[in-house]
């Protein structure tokens, strides 16, 4: 099959003869259609909708949680890269009132998702032993008085951060000092224990982005808890939400969605292949075994723009970043500052069908300015200098003025190629 050009009119792959091959070209802009990110947002005369939003959601099936807090929190980015500016008590509001469009759980990690995906989820929950971290799964047999009592005192009392359950409890649980689990309070692990297996959630986010935990029967409506398939089923529709999200992917890049380990999660792709859900095909200059969604869309064109998050879902996958797209990006948030490559926080700039640039971004919400601290090119992508600095220059802006920072600063410091022109271009705006 060949994509023709012109517009970016979407070139349906189903009720067609089987498509063997695709380019790399083509496989990215089928990817990058899948994520809502091949064309231009679309100009709004009004504020974003709630089924705006819902839409970003049903398109991506989850929004990765982070606690770094340096730009946006992480859940709040995916959006905005897709619709533009939003107002973000709209997922404080899926998330927190009933009846509520997102829960949170682990996912791909901590993670909002829908109800739905959370009843497909129970398996995981179930199997801690085998998913959780070390210092989750040691919880019943370190603190289980403790567990016994948590549990009661949420149930009495919830929703309860964790601040307020480890003040009511601290006295025969003092805050423990030997660095086991991030230095948290005993009653900080037993909560994440049983968030993680299910018994409490998060029924809303405080001001302070502190988890208020209360049972899950009380935040979750009853068909929801009773509506989990079993094991194979659910990590099937699991898989099944990862392939329509990427249009194009690998085993790996499937099953790291959603962090499916092992023989399970093969398995739910075979059968994907054999009901005809995925379909494989060869990518030229992809070395691995790639299959496509059947549903998937061609975009003749890729010609979007949008500063990603470190965890988009886009980016999730490394490997599959570097092979597809030909960015090799790791987060440096853990790498001594003398050995950063590219900064601390840093975003890719997707410019048409390839990241064209990374930038290291702050949000300096005292000065109310945003801090370009580094602005990188990447290397072999076919933007001219000019339009590529104006337009990471506008899409600055937006997220300045989103970020409710007055303007864009790149300071004579800046390391990075593109940092000297994007400095002029935003003077001369």
């Amino acid at each position: 099959m060949t994509a023709k050009p012109a517009d970016a009119t979407p070139t349906p792959l189903t009720g067609r003869r089987p498509v063997e091959s695709l380019s790399l070209s083509q496989a990215r802009r089928i990817a990058l259609r899948a994520q809502g990110l091949d064309r231009p947002r679309r100009p709004r005369t009004g504020p974003v909708t709630m089924r705006q939003f819902q839409q970003v959601i049903d398109r991506l099936g989850l929004l990765q949680i982070d606690s770094v807090n340096v730009l946006a929190r992480a859940h709040l980015m995916p959006t905005f890269s897709r619709v533009g500016p939003y107002d973000t008590g709209l997922i404080d509001r899926a998330s927190g009132t009933a009846p509520r469009r997102l829960v949170e759980s682990w996912a791909h990690e901590a993670s909002f998702v829908p109800p739905s995906t959370y009843a497909l989820l129970g398996w995981r929950r179930r199997a801690y032993r085998a998913y959780a971290w070390g210092s989750i799964k040691e919880v019943p047999l370190r603190h289980s008085p403790l567990v016994a009592e948590v549990r009661a005192l949420i149930a009495a009392e919830g929703p309860l951060t964790a601040r307020q359950v480890h003040l009511r409890v601290e006295g025969e649980h003092p805050r423990e000092r030997d660095q086991w689990g991030w230095n948290w309070t005993a009653a900080k692990h037993v909560l994440e224990y049983l968030f993680f297996t299910g018994e409490v959630t998060s029924a809303r986010r405080n001001a302070q982005f502190e988890r208020c935990y209360d049972l899950t029967e009380r935040v979750l409506p009853p068909e929801v808890l009773a509506g989990e398939p079993d094991d194979a089923e659910a990590i099937r529709r699991l898989v099944a939400i990862a392939a329509r999200a990427h249009g194009v992917a690998t085993e790996r890049c499937l099953l790291d969605y959603f962090r499916i380990k092992g023989a399970d999660g093969r398995r739910a792709v075979a059968e994907l292949v054999e009901a005809g859900e995925l379909l494989p095909v060869t990518v030229r200059g992809w070395e691995r075994p790639v299959l496509m969604h059947a549903e998937a869309d061609l975009p003749r064109r890729a010609t979007g723009r949008a500063l990603l998050s470190p965890f988009d879902p886009l980016v999730f996958e490394r490997r599959r970043l570097e092979e597809l797209f030909g960015l090799r990006y790791r987060i440096e948030i853990y790498v001594p500052e003398a050995q950063r490559v590219h900064g601390y926080y840093v975003l890719p700039f997707l410019h048409g069908e390839r990241p064209a640039a990374l930038v290291d971004l702050k949000a300096d919400r005292a000065a109310g300015v945003l801090r370009v601290l580094a602005a990188h090119p990447v290397p072999g992508h076919p933007a001219a200098p000019a339009e590529l600095t104006a337009d990471l220059a506008e899409e600055l802006a937006l997220l300045a003025d989103w970020s409710g920072l007055d303007r864009v600063s790149v300071a004579d410091a800046v390391r990075g190629e593109l940092a000297p022109r994007l400095a002029a271009e935003l003077t001369g705006r």
